[in-house]
Order: structure tokens, then C-alpha cells, then sequence
């Protein structure tokens, strides 16, 4: 059974007997561990065809190490690093003033003369942190990480004046101009998403590749989901402190009330809405609660941002001209090496979006996670994640040879 197709590849999911068939050294596991029922890729570089991937997913499976014949072909086997790197420092940080009003903040880590690679933060208005280089290889990536505008270190902050989606697109361009960089990888998640695909279809001659995680489309029914009462239903305990924050005659609008509050003249009325927008967010991101994610909520700063620019944009629907903007533009950037990695149990980010960007793109590598909710820091994400980048650096290093 096949589902979906690839640039260059054929994925097959099957019931066992069928895999067996294909792949003669693979043997059922009679009671699989948790470990072994990750992905196995079995990568063949075939002499006069194109690559061919034979991936079984959960099924469990376990290889043996041996190739698969095909016609005594050249072949190459390709174990995919899936681990976290370790930390890393960045060894050049810098401001770039990219409007009379907003100064972004960037740094870069990794390898200078390695290709590379920029990282699109979520929210609106989440920033980056330091454990967002450790998605890439760090020998082989040039890693450029920046806050978007009023996120983090940038500044004004939490400013809304000027701060847009295509004011973003604009930021990216600038950096890369400022970096000297001819063309880069795009990596984004959640809201990093929606700037990825909103950047890449603006300017696909600029992008070598994409990894995006926790699809976001930016769409009335995704808003409705997670900030009109849906996803109250699987977190009613979260959702109450967020609800009552809201007198019950405003309740007909949660997005609309809290951009009342979030852009009050009283500082600390717009810190409570923060804060209880911030918190709701945060107890719903990990599959299983996450403390320490949950505390940023009482970070009136971090909260504040995010809460101010998130409202922003989502009242003003990423300033996208249509609801379905994002998936009618999708054929401007297919032939881009591109994987998408979903959560299933993701709250914030309902799987409904990921299907349906991959109905509208089904060339990209589509990867669901069992185990998982919306973070990018949950095992099986970072995982994939880290795959997928690995994935794409294989890709890269056959294109130069």
C-alpha cells in the first residue's frame, strides 16, 4: 500500500506479510520495545534509477543490517542520527535595524563556511532559546536563529506597530542579504510554520529545503479550535482560568476580548491577559504537562510578547488574503525537498492541518508521531526532527559530489 509520494522516493507501509515480501531481512519482533518500534529506513542508491527509501513505520520490525538486493546495483546503506546535538554557543550575535521602528536580534552557531540553515521561531512573539540549535548537525550547518519582530531580544518589544506576516517575509530577506547568503534551508514550527510556507512561496528560489513541524495554517477553524471552546473539551481544567477572564457577555469572542485587554491603556490589565493567554497555551503544548513550560506563563515579559503578538495576528488572520492562502499557493514550492512532522495527540495544532497540507502536498515526506502533542522538545518530535534535517544534509552532500 502506498501513501503519498516523495521527490525521489517511495515510501511503502504494508501488513507485515507484505513488508516480509519486499524486505526478505526483516523479521517480526514477537513484543517490541518502545525503541525498536521507532522508524527503520533502509536507503538504496541504485546505479541508472533514482533513490529508492523502504520505510517501516510501528509495525515493529527489526533490520538485520543487510541490504536489499536489487539487480547486484551499487548499494548504500544510511543510518539517520536522530538525537538531539549537545549544546552549542553561537560565535556571532548581532542587531539588525529592519524598519525606522523595529531592530531584530540574530546569531549564528555552528560551522561559518557550513550550509545554511535558518530557524523560524513560533508564537507569534515566542522567540528563540538556545536549545534550538541542537536540531542540526552542527559540523555541517550554518545555524542563523533570530527574534521576530517584538519577540525576545528584538526590540521595541511586544511592539504590534509595523508587525505583520509580510513584514516578517521582509525581515528574512534582509537577514539573508546582511548574512550574504545566497540561499538556506528553512526550518519552522507551529506559527514557524505558516512563516515558512508564507516565506517560501514568496521567494522558493531562495530555499533549498524545509523541515516543518506542527502545521499552523492560520485558517478561522484553527482559531476557533483552540481559542473558541474546541480544544476545551480534552483540557477543561486549563481552559476555565483562560474563559473566566472574559465577563460572560464578551464570551462571544474570546480572540476579540482579549485583544480589548492585551491592548489596554492599563499595563496590568494587559499583563492579567497575558498571562491566563499564555498559560492556556503552555498547559496544552506537551502530550504530558510539562512544568517548566507551563511556568512561562508567570513570565510577565515572555508573556506579554507573546500573548500581544499572537492576538495580533491571529484577530487579523495572519493578514493573509484568504482563509485557504497557504494551501492554494502550495504549487509554488512542491519541488522543494520538504518534511513535515505531526504530533497526532497535538492540541494546539490539530493533525486536521498537517492532512490537509499534505493532501495538497503529497511530494513532501509527511511524519506522524504516535507518542506526541505539539512541543518541538517531546522525544519523538525532536526525533523526527532531527531526521529530517539529517535527511536533508544526506541530500545536499550527493548534490555536491
Amino acid at each position: 500500500m502506498k501513501l503519498g509520494f516523495c521527490t525521489n522516493t517511495t515510501i511503502i507501509r504494508s501488513l507485515p506479510s507484505a513488508i516480509s515480501a519486499i524486505i526478505p531481512h526483516f523479521t517480526p519482533l514477537p513484543n517490541p520495545s518502545f525503541s525498536e518500534k521507532f522508524t527503520t529506513s533502509v536507503h538504496l542508491r541504485c546505479a541508472g534509477r533514482k533513490n529508492l527509501v523502504l520505510r517501516v513505520q510501528n509495525l515493529g520490525y527489526k533490520g538485520e543490517q543487510q541490504p536489499v538486493d536489487l539487480m547486484d546495483s551499487e548499494k548504500e546503506v544510511v543510518e539517520l542520527n536522530r538525537n538531539l546535538y549537545q549544546n552549542i554557543e553561537p560565535y556571532y550575535t548581532g542587531f539588525l535595524k529592519v524598519s525606522d521602528i523595529h531592530t531584530i536580534y540574530w546569531e549564528q552557531s555552528g560551522n561559518p563556511n557550513g550550509h545554511p540553515v535558518v530557524f523560524l521561531h513560533g508564537g507569534p512573539g515566542g522567540g528563540t532559546a538556545p536549545s534550538n540549535r541542537r536540531f542540526f548537525d552542527p559540523v555541517f550547518y550554518r545555524i542563523i536563529l533570530f527574534d521576530q519582530r517584538g519577540a525576545g531580544k528584538s526590540t521595541p518589544h511586544a511592539c504590534l506597530v509595523e508587525n505583520t506576516t509580510w513584514d516578517l517575509i521582509d525581515d528574512i530577506e534582509k537577514l539573508r542579504e546582511h548574512l550574504e547568503i545566497p540561499e538556506w534551508q528553512v526550518f519552522g514550527g507551529s506559527w514557524g510554520s505558516t512563516l515558512a510556507l508564507a516565506y517560501s512561496q514568496s521567494h522558493p528560489d531562495k530555499v533549498t529545503g524545509m523541515v516543518l513541524r506542527g502545521i499552523f495554517l492560520l485558517r478561522k477553524k484553527e482559531i476557533d479550535w483552540f481559542y473558541e471552546g474546541g480544544a476545551a473539551a480534552i483540557y477543561p481544567d486549563a481552559w476555565e482560568p483562560f474563559r473566566d477572564l472574559i465577563p460572560e457577555e464578551e464570551r462571544g469572542s474570546f480572540i476579540d476580548a482579549y485583544y480589548k485587554r492585551l491592548n489596554s491603556y492599563d499595563m496590568e490589565t494587559q499583563y492579567a491577559a497575558a498571562r491566563a493567554w499564555t498559560k492556556w497555551e503552555m498547559m496544552t503544548a506537551h502530550l504530558l504537562p510539562n512544568e517548566e513550560n507551563i511556568k512561562r506563563g508567570d513570565d510577565d515579559k515572555f508573556s506579554l510578547a507573546f500573548a500581544r503578538i499572537e492576538n495580533h495576528y491571529f484577530v487579523k488572520r495572519g493578514f493573509f488574503p484568504t482563509d485557504s492562502f497557504l494551501l492554494d499557493n502550495v504549487d509554488k514550492i512542491r519541488h522543494i525537498n520538504t518534511t513535515i512532522v505531526q504530533g497526532r495527540y497535538d492540541v494546539c495544532c490539530p493533525m486536521m492541518s498537517a492532512w490537509d497540507l499534505h493532501k495538497a502536498w503529497p511530494e513532501a515526506d509527511f511524519k506522524v508521531v504516535p507518542n506526541a502533542g505539539h512541543s518541538a522538545n517531546e522525544p519523538g518530535i525532536a526525533a523526527e526532527l532531527v531526521a529530517a534535517n539529517e535527511m536533508l544534509k544526506n541530500i545536499i552532500k550527493k548534490n555536491v559530489l
